[in-house]
């Protein structure tokens, strides 16, 4: 379905600059944006995409991943097409690399994906799968009656979003689940097809400042953002932004898409990153995508003791009280709520 874009400028000669995300596409009359959902015609901008749902399903907010907003609690997951970035691994490629030709989507109005996610006894909604700021007007819109409907809500994104876009949906999200892929130019080059970073990073400390709950995602692939030195600066730049509370989860990279040739993530990597980000100061480094490992629980930063036990999404054990340690009494950093089970659609 077409809508007109929500954050764009006119200029000259038909030309429009959208406002959506960083690129900040200059587009002639007859032309596309670089994620090539969004066209301008007659010197207005739309959005080709609006409620067109590639991907629907009901997930535990772990699989996000987001371990200390309400774990064990089910989410009304929705992907479209598309994206701002082209990362050469995507997990998610064959929709999110999408550039032309028919999507192969179902129309989901706002309504209908509330009502959905109501019905299924979920906790909220969460954009996802591909990136949410692509199709900004549907997710803006059903942000919006969700949480009048008493639903929460969340975005998995890559952060490439402009202050404008975060400033119109902030009041209307509560979950910024942000990927930083790396800290430098470089890094950011090969993985997003992009020079500048450092907006990703001010975006994210005003989801915080807006009062988000915020937690971050590195996936980390062997030879192309591994670097130590990099590593160690994404986990000081979330202590000293984000706060050392702040779940920083280093994930294992599967070989996908242009990256086939590529290894796993060797587990010995991933848990001295997760060493670094205790030594940078950071009280929850959480080691992801390899089933059954300690590094998936969540222990009390001030006493160690084991408060959630994880195997892959399911919690198998949850001891916090409230949001506090039941052994030491401290306050855990998060959401934190009995389980809730959803029911399939």
């Amino acid at each position: 379905m077409r809508k007109e874009s929500y954050l764009y400028t006119r200029l000259a000669g038909g030309t429009v600059e959208c406002g959506t995300c960083r690129r900040r596409c200059v587009i002639p009359e007859s032309g596309w944006g670089w994620c090539r959902t969004r066209v301008n015609e007659g010197g207005r901008l739309y959005s080709e995409i609006y409620g067109e749902v590639s991907s629907v399903s009901i997930n535990p907010i772990e699989k996000k991943p987001v371990f200390h907003f309400h774990p064990g609690s089910r989410w009304l997951s929705l992907g479209s097409v598309g994206c701002n970035f082209r990362c050469p691994g995507c997990q998610n490629w064959e929709i999110a690399h999408w550039s032309e030709g028919p999507p192969g989507t179902e129309y989901v109005a706002p309504e209908e994906a509330v009502s959905k996610a109501r019905s299924a006894g979920c906790l909220g909604i969460s954009w996802t799968f591909n990136e949410p700021t692509v199709w900004f007007e549907y997710t803006f819109d059903s942000a919006r009656l969700a949480k009048s409907g008493g639903l929460r809500t969340n975005y998995v994104t890559n952060g490439f979003m402009t202050e404008e876009a975060l400033g119109m949906i902030a009041p209307f999200l509560d979950v910024y689940r942000v990927d930083i892929k790396g800290f430098s130019e470089n890094t950011y080059e090969r993985m997003g097809h992009i020079g500048k970073f450092r907006g990703i990073l001010e975006t994210a400390r005003k989801a915080k400042e807006c009062g988000m709950h915020v937690e971050v995602v590195t996936n980390i692939t062997p030879g192309v953002n591994d670097d130590k030195a990099e590593l160690r600066a994404i986990a000081s730049w979330i202590r000293n932004t984000l706060g050392p509370g702040t779940p920083w989860h280093v994930t294992r990279f599967h070989p996908n898409h242009e990256l086939r040739n590529l290894p796993p993530t060797p587990i010995s990597l991933l848990e001295k990153a997760r060493v670094m980000g205790k030594d940078e100061g950071l009280w929850y480094v959480y080691l992801g995508n390899v089933p059954g490992h300690p590094g998936e629980n969540t222990c009390c930063h001030a006493c160690g003791e084991l408060l959630i036990e994880r195997h892959i999404f399911e919690i198998k054990t949850c001891k916090i009280r409230g949001n506090r340690c039941p052994e030491c009494g401290t306050a855990i950093p998060g959401e934190f709520s009995r389980n809730r089970l959803a029911r399939t659609l």
